[in-house]
């Protein structure tokens, strides 16, 4: 395979499967063990990547593109007896365009990388899914989420358009630098989220928005999860249009102080009898107008039974929004078996959160999290040590959500850690239909096998 594939594209693109760094064989997830291909190819280009693709479709090759393996689903772990398609080395920042506030990128391009290349211009690219060594490739394919969603939206309201190669090796653009279109199906919204299993985007065209220059964080305690789920539809009908809407836990915050030294001031009193604490972040150009807005989110919280409210210094906002998006490592670093990612409509929030406290009193599990509150994201770390409760816990953790008019999974996407729940729980004729797109894209089935399906 290695010598069929230099035949293909320069030698120092392939790398037998011996050669191949360990970590490339996994992504993130709990619990998903890595997997050597038999060898990986690191394109640079489109067309590199279409003649690796044509080859595998023609020799019935499996492909596993993978971005900077920061997913937590197994989404970009390989095949034993296929390719890993690295898209790193397609790093290029290929246009910003400042009058249409876009940017196209490749799909090795980081987050970091972007936020960097754009600051200066006044511009930002607001989807940010906690981890900014992430691709912009690997959050294409996955839909990726994070914070910001509650008022930003998520990958999907931001990617106007992609080149992307077929398992066949053609190669398509579709969507632009415009903002609507009506012709014919939308193949871009097709592609996106579809964790490389109909096509491999080797550029996207991005939205950019405009970088607000003040923001304030505001942390309010409350004596019960009930109070702070129930809150936060209100706070998002106020008007405030919070940048972030966040909800911790008791347990995680406390872990997060553990593991990570988090240190907030807050008074041990308020400690010792808060369950659960609401951290909204509010973003303006003005800055009394961020001063209105803090004034009237702090009233409204106080309202709905906050037991304090604090206006976070911004060395301590930077260190509580950090820690927040590492909740998944404390998580991993206390041993968690399972992490979730199930999203429900926020006005449901309360009752799933009262039916999850119920699954775990009845199963002697522990499950603790956060979550994007805002958005009806909920991330919970299940503790169940044995295996079979620990699968019963998941599934029925899962069927809560969408008996509530949620779905498994808000950003990780399915991989193959929530495959067979997916499987079992959606709608038969739905899946039958994703299967006929699946083989309408790629009837020989070589993109990213055993993921979804």
């Amino acid at each position: 395979m290695v010598e069929a594939l230099r035949a293909v594209v320069p030698d120092d693109r392939v790398t037998s499967s011996v050669d191949i760094g360990e970590d490339y064989l996994h992504d993130e997830a709990i619990g998903i063990f890595g997997v050597r291909p038999a060898a990986m190819v690191s394109p640079r280009s489109t067309a590199e990547v279409a003649a690796v693709l044509a080859w595998a479709d023609q020799s019935g090759t499996t492909v596993t593109a993978r971005g900077a393996g920061t997913g937590l689903s197994g989404g970009a772990v390989p095949d034993a007896a296929g390719i890993l398609l690295s898209t790193e080395a397609m790093a290029d920042i290929i246009e910003i365009d400042t009058d249409n506030s876009m940017a196209v990128v490749g799909p090795g391009v980081r987050l970091d990388q972007l936020d960097e290349a754009i600051a200066p211009h006044g511009l930002v690219y607001p989807v940010f899914p906690g981890e900014y060594s992430s691709s912009l490739g690997g959050n294409v394919a996955t839909n990726a989420g994070g914070m910001r969603a509650v008022k930003y939206g998520v990958t999907r309201h931001h990617v106007l358009g992609v080149e992307a190669v077929l398992a066949s090796g053609e190669i398509i653009r579709t969507g632009g630098k415009f903002v609507k279109a009506t012709t014919g199906y939308d193949l871009t919204q097709l592609i996106l989220g579809s964790e490389g299993t109909l096509a491999v985007v080797t550029e996207a065209t991005l939205k950019l928005s405009p970088r607000l220059p003040h923001a304030a964080t505001v942390l309010a305690p409350f004596a019960s999860m009930d109070e702070v789920t129930e809150a936060v539809p209100k706070v998002v009908a106020s008007g405030v249009d919070p940048m972030i809407l966040e909800y911790i836990d008791m347990l995680t915050l406390s872990a997060m102080g553990t593991t990570l030294g988090l240190d907030l001031g807050i008074p041990t009193e308020i400690k010792d009898t808060a369950l659960a604490y609401l951290v909204v972040v509010l973003e303006s150009a003005y800055d009394d107008r961020l001063e209105v807005d803090i004034q009237n989110v702090a009233e409204q919280l106080a309202e709905l039974g906050a037991m304090d409210i604090y206006v976070l210094p911004p060395k301590a906002a930077t260190e509580l929004i950090d820690a927040r998006e590492k909740a998944f490592w404390v998580a991993k670093a206390n041993n968690a078996n399972e992490i979730i990612d199930v999203v429900v409509p926020r006005s449901s929030m309360p009752e799933f959160m009262r039916r999850v406290g119920d699954l775990a009193t009845e199963t002697a599990s522990w499950i603790a999290g956060c979550g994007h509150a805002g958005d009806g994201n909920v991330h919970m770390s299940v503790f169940q040590g044995d295996p079979d409760v620990l699968a019963d816990v998941m599934l029925r953790l899962y069927a809560i959500g969408m008996e509530l008019g949620g779905s498994i999974s808000g950003e990780h996407g399915l991989g193959t850690a929530k495959r067979g729940y997916f499987l079992e729980l959606e709608d038969p004729a739905k899946i039958e239909l994703m299967r006929r797109i699946k083989v309408a894209f790629d009837p020989n089935g070589i993109l990213n096998p055993g993921k979804v399906f």
